[in-house]
């Protein structure tokens, strides 16, 4: 794996052209014409060639193949891109919302047939990284982004139809009750036996311990396809952006009464790889319907929860395309007649920005504070309890251990952040090999690996109770979609940002200095929203306890399952698969006609 790794733009992008085995099919050669001369003898330079259409290759197809890593950076993702986003919102219309009034208007003022709901999710990376490029606060590339999407100076003031987006959630909202879910699982597991064979049955057994986070999508696939003993290690938990899309499609279909495949999800991500996550099949309409909806009662494909995923580059590529420049649109959120009430009032606390309390911290780390929130979940409940930290070799491993006041361990966890990281942790879990001399004991694959003097105090892996794992060193505002410091500075303009403009004088190619600076940029932008919330808390009670905020996000994830009529099971957990390589498999015979048909049938359906 290393051979094939590249360390340009701080990521561990892996190009899909050194070992893609996606196999292409050809159909048998079409029949002669009946005016040729059967008996005409035809030399090679009268074959005329043949045009065969390029090969497509979509992201289902790149998850269904195991000769890459993490490589969606580069894949064929022509369904997923900032003109697919200009395509959808100039091939539909807005479907007409009854609280439309107050001066607002859309191309059509009926549903025709063909129109659209359209909302979208922002992750709070990409705002960070929007404000570290215009030199503003989080909140106000909060309010750049809703008024690009939302408001009449953005998307609505071009295009076919003046289509835009209706509602825009943040994802910090849904985190909170993944990471309340997260402590949920953590704690369950601690209270079963090692397999992880706890009281939720066979179903929904819950993973082995150490549990290991899930929301990265490029660490994911890695595991599927290159170690499968990985995957009863994982975290049942959908992602942020994927339990926003099954809450946006599930609640608006119900509320609206408009079919999930009339609602259009854009998801605002900083990384390449999320767009791979969507695109799994464990994440649509099929793992969460009840299969007598009155919505669709024709049969259909399945709907994903999230259509498309753009990163904050594509982010300016969106606005390029259309003209405009994210710098001039207002930083105040929307008027009125662009900010519509959520249609189901009970569920409003899952889209409501003001509500979120979440914090963004050095200490919950820039990745959604998964491992700090399970951390701080026992230490509450482990009154005078301590916690020490010991550092790996490097800033992107670090252990935890929550001890009594009398110095016993209450439990372990850990961070790894990178594949290098990532591939020691995968070491420390390998399943033990049973030696092939007679009467000799097992041994642990990851034993013969040595030991640094500097790594995290010697666990074992197997000794943590919860490790938190993303594919990009530094975390997801390091994330291969990102704005980067080149593409700061061109759209930074000189002229009016001089101070912006001296900071981003730089040469062609980022130095690593330059790259680290630009990254501690980013990532103060991200922890200053915690500032942000304190002070408009201030005129506010006192902030809750763990405890009552725990108990309020069970309250709304019940509320959301008896709105739905749907077990909470369906709505916030997924599934994972083993992916096995085709290479060395016979291949389909080009003389089994009918076989091959169905084949190609299969390859360009796609997403």
């Amino acid at each position: 794996m290393s051979a094939i790794l590249s360390a340009d733009d701080l990521n561990d992008f892996i190009s899909p052209g050194v070992a893609c085995i996606k196999p292409v099919e050809t159909l048998p050669p079409k029949s002669t014409k009946d005016t040729e001369n059967p008996y005409e003898v035809t030399t090679e330079d009268k074959v005329q060639p043949e045009n065969l259409p390029p090969a497509q290759i979509s992201l289902t197809d790149c998850l269904a193949c195991s000769g890459c890593v993490t490589s969606a950076e580069a894949v064929l993702i022509s369904l997923q891109s900032h003109t697919e986003v200009l395509n959808t919102l100039d091939a539909h219309p807005e479907i007409p919302l009854p609280h439309e009034h107050h001066g607002r208007t859309t191309g059509n003022t009926e549903d025709t047939g063909e129109g659209m709901i359209f909302v979208a999710s922002v992750s709070p990376q990409v705002r960070a990284s929007l404000a570290a490029t215009y030199g503003i606060s989080e909140k106000e590339a909060g309010y750049m982004i809703d008024q690009f999407l939302c408001g009449p100076q953005g998307l609505r003031s071009g295009g076919k139809h003046g289509s835009g987006f209706t509602w825009v959630v943040d994802t910090n909202v849904m985190r909170e009750a993944v990471l309340v879910l997260t402590a949920d699982e953590v704690s369950e597991s601690l209270g079963s036996d090692p397999a992880g064979n706890g009281p939720s049955g066979a179903e929904n057994a819950l993973p082995k311990r150490p549990i290991l986070s899930s929301a990265c999508p490029g660490w994911i696939c890695y595991a599927e396809k290159t170690h499968p003993f990985v995957l009863p290690h994982l975290s049942r938990l959908k992602s942020p952006q994927a339990m926003s899309g099954t809450f946006l499609k599930t609640v608006l279909s119900k509320s609206l009464g408009v079919p999930a495949s009339r609602i259009w999800h854009l998801a605002l991500m900083p990384c390449f790889d999320k767009k791979l996550e969507a695109s799994r099949q464990e994440l649509t309409d099929v793992s969460w319907q009840n299969g007598d909806s009155h919505l669709d009662s024709e049969p259909h494909e399945p709907v994903r929860d999230v259509d498309c995923v753009i990163t904050t580059r594509e982010l300016l590529s969106l606005a390029s395309a259309r003209g405009f420049s994210l710098r001039n649109l207002p930083l105040q959120p929307l008027p009125s007649a662009y900010n519509p009430p959520f249609p189901e009032k009970t569920l409003d606390c899952f889209v409501s920005s003001k509500r979120s309390s979440a914090q963004q911290s050095v200490e919950t780390g820039t990745s959604g504070g998964y491992l700090h929130h399970v951390l701080s979940t026992f230490q509450a409940r482990n009154p005078g309890s301590q916690l020490v930290t010991n550092r790996g070799r490097n800033a992107d491993v670090v252990e935890y251990v929550l001890t009594s006041p009398e110095g016993q361990p209450i439990m372990k966890a850990a961070r790894y952040y990178g594949f290098r990281n990532i591939q020691n942790l995968v070491r420390k879990l390998k399943p033990a090999r049973a030696s092939r001399m007679p009467g000799a004991r097992t041994v642990a694959a990851g034993r013969r690996q040595p030991v640094s003097r500097n790594a995290v105090s010697g666990a074992s892996g197997s000794d943590y109770a919860y490790v938190e794992v993303m594919a990009c060193p530094g975390g997801c505002t390091n994330g291969g979609g990102q704005i980067r410091v080149e593409d700061a500075r061109e759209a930074v303009s000189p002229s009016r940002d001089v101070q912006m403009a001296g900071a981003l004088e730089i040469s062609t190619k980022p130095s690593p200095h330059e790259q680290r600076a630009w990254l501690a940029r980013v990532d103060e932008a991200y922890f200053s929203m915690e500032s942000d919330s304190e002070n408009e808390l201030d005129h506010r009670s006192q902030p809750l306890s763990i405890a009552d905020k725990e108990s309020q996000i069970h309250q709304g994830l019940a509320r959301w399952s008896d709105y739905m009529g749907i077990s909470l099971d369906k709505l916030v957990y997924t599934t994972y698969r083993k992916v096995e390589s085709d290479v060395g498999k016979e291949q389909v015979s080009t003389n089994e006609t009918a076989n091959v048909v169905e084949l190609a049938g299969k390859i360009g359906g796609g997403w």
